[in-house]
């Protein structure tokens, strides 16, 4: 009975002394939306067929799954997501941190065939519209001294002077991905745009008419005139600013723009359209100028804000530059505000010289900015159109602006620290498809009624800690969305106390 006694005693000691366990019980399940999406899209027998000509000891589709899902509810560096992130999902990852390496390097050469596993069965479900297409370019940055083949030196969009990728991206009508390219950084995007579109129809049996809705940035005859080869249509924006006297006292007379206003009556902005024959000069790759003439529809637009904006622009330009004058600064210091300035060679009494120079604050070139301000230019090819669907369709390219910004920011796809150009690719292709399985979510399963924002927010904070072997507590804050989403799917997701039963329903959950 002492004995008993002893070893009792002894075991409430060890008990009481029990260090905290080498494991969180908290777990992620906000990814269970793309989950349920990923699952249903059938896409892992495809990838299983791909692997049997590997000799991979792991499985690639569930390692893509596990990336994707890691990169939804906490982007991080890769042995960060191996070690802190993998084991907070509920599924098991049954790879090692080198083969993570490998998978990556593998679907980074094989990157294409992968997207077109998923356009494919994303076809099958929820039918890409690709009547109207939107093509953009963005550039990632490494922090590297030197470059190589793949990362170089170019125009950054961030102004940085690392080495750069660009990445170009095509969504189908509904902002929905449908195909990336990576390219060297010091590669033009203007022909990027040609190429890109060729290959991506080409790859998913895209056929019929495309309209191509791009910025001004990718706004050139080559690329009107190569869209116009293929029988596509193309709607791009042109700079008012350097547009022929003609045309730039068209847009600015107050004749025929109709007013657009909101539901209070306020002005949105104005526009007004004009079909006619313009001419194009181009340049042919023998060198010999060429001219082309082609009918098209002009849109010009007024946004009241935009002017608003742009004007203060101007005026804090014109501030800099007085300031600049002043001090006698030198013409590499004027940057963005010598657009406003005269710098002209001038002695003491006025006259020309090649000496000194005579700094002038170019009043007309003032009061040009101010008179063009709030004013926009749509051209296309699309005669039939009306006014307000090209507006529309132009005006949805901040889709892609955001689809970048959640590539940067929520998804934290830069800056990259992996050197081969396949992994690197494998990387990109990860933070693509957690864009494409969100964008599905937010267009067709919820059908456009919240913005990225709120589902990010909820795959970030829906968590759950694990209080015993069945039971578990919900973690998350009450928002709207949750309450949405949990009336949608008839999923106990704003209950404190859940069990296994709960949790296996929300990951096997079908829309």
């Amino acid at each position: 009975m002492k004995k008993l006694n002893q070893e009792h005693k002894k075991e409430k000691k060890i008990n009481k002394s029990q260090q905290i366990s080498c494991s969180s019980p908290e777990k992620l399940l906000g990814y269970f939306p793309m989950k349920n999406l990923n699952d249903s899209l059938g896409v892992k027998k495809y990838i299983d067929l791909m692997q049997t000509a590997t000799d991979f000891r792991f499985n690639v589709a569930d390692m893509i799954s596990a990336l994707v899902y890691s990169r939804l509810v906490h982007p991080c560096s890769k042995s960060k997501t191996y070690d802190e992130v993998l084991p907070k999902l509920f599924e098991n990852s049954d790879f090692s941190l080198d083969q993570l390496y490998s998978g990556l390097e593998y679907i980074g050469s094989e990157y294409e065939k992968i997207i077109e596993i998923y356009n494919h069965q994303i076809n099958q479900k929820y039918k890409f519209d690709t009547f109207n297409s939107y093509f953009d370019c963005t550039n990632f940055y490494f922090e590297i001294d030197k470059e190589d083949d793949f990362r170089k030196k170019g125009p950054s969009k961030e102004n940085r002077k690392d080495p750069i990728v660009g990445l170009g991206l095509l969504l189908d009508a509904h902002q929905i991905p449908i195909g990336m390219k990576l390219y060297p950084g010091n590669k033009s995007e203007k022909p990027v745009l040609r190429d890109i579109i060729d290959e991506l129809k080409q790859r998913n049996n895209i056929s019929g008419k495309t309209i191509h809705v791009a910025d001004k940035g990718l706004n050139c005859i080559n690329n009107i005139l190569h869209t116009l080869k293929e029988g596509d249509g193309y709607i791009f924006s042109k700079s008012v600013k350097v547009l022929p006297k003609t045309e730039q006292t068209w847009v600015l007379l107050n004749n025929d723009y109709i007013d657009i206003k909101d539901k209070n009556g306020n002005l949105k902005y104005r526009i007004k359209e004009c079909i006619d024959d313009f001419p194009y000069e181009y340049t042919e790759s023998s060198g010999r100028k060429r001219k082309v003439i082609l009918r098209e529809k002009r849109v010009a637009t007024f946004n009241p804000k935009l002017a608003e904006k742009q004007i203060i622009e101007i005026n804090r330009q014109v501030e800099k530059a007085k300031v600049l004058k002043a001090s006698q600064a030198k013409k590499s210091e004027f940057g963005d505000s010598a657009k406003y300035v005269s710098f002209i060679p001038a002695d003491k009494e006025g006259n020309k010289t090649g000496d000194k120079v005579k700094i002038e604050i170019n009043e007309a070139a003032i009061e040009k900015a101010k008179k063009l301000a709030g004013y926009n230019m749509m051209v296309t090819s699309e005669l039939s159109m009306s006014s307000s669907e090209i507006y529309a369709a132009y005006h949805n390219l901040w889709r892609i602006e955001e689809s970048f910004r959640i590539m940067k920011s929520q998804l934290d796809a830069r800056p990259v620290y992996l050197q081969k150009q396949d992994t690197i690719t494998g990387h990109f292709l990860i933070c693509y498809l957690a864009v494409l399985l969100t964008r599905i979510v937010q267009i067709h399963i919820l059908k456009d009624k919240h913005g990225t924002e709120e589902i990010f927010e909820f795959v970030r904070d829906f968590r759950v800690a694990q209080v015993s072997e069945r039971k578990y507590i919900n973690l998350t804050r009450s928002s709207d969305f949750i309450k949405a989403l949990a009336e949608k799917t008839e999923l106990p997701l704003t209950s404190y106390f859940l069990n296994n039963t709960d949790i296996t329903k929300m990951l096997n959950h079908r829309f």
